[in-house]
């Protein structure tokens, strides 16, 4: 089994407000999958991390202008690369 880079990672594992990644890809062909990338997680985006809901689930992001909020479940669908 081939191993992922180091920078290769989930979003749901971005723990800091201010955090930036760029989405490589939305896993899964589900309807989840595709509602993802309607709301705009689509390869090459930068998204950043603005806010965590009090218990930490969902998470607020930044994504082309506009804030989206996602569970963790649906955060850890989208493989990124940290810009960090």
């Amino acid at each position: 089994m081939a191993t992922q880079p180091d920078s290769l990672k989930r979003l749901d594992e971005l723990k800091s407000i201010g955090q930036q990644a760029r989405i490589i890809d939305v896993v899964g062909d589900d309807s989840i999958s595709v509602r993802l990338m309607e709301m705009g997680l689509t390869e090459g985006e930068e998204i950043t991390v603005l806010g965590f809901a009090p218990m930490g689930d969902p998470v607020e992001y930044s994504i082309r202008g506009y804030r989206i909020s996602l569970r963790k479940s649906e955060a850890n669908r989208v493989q990124i690369e940290s810009a960090e």
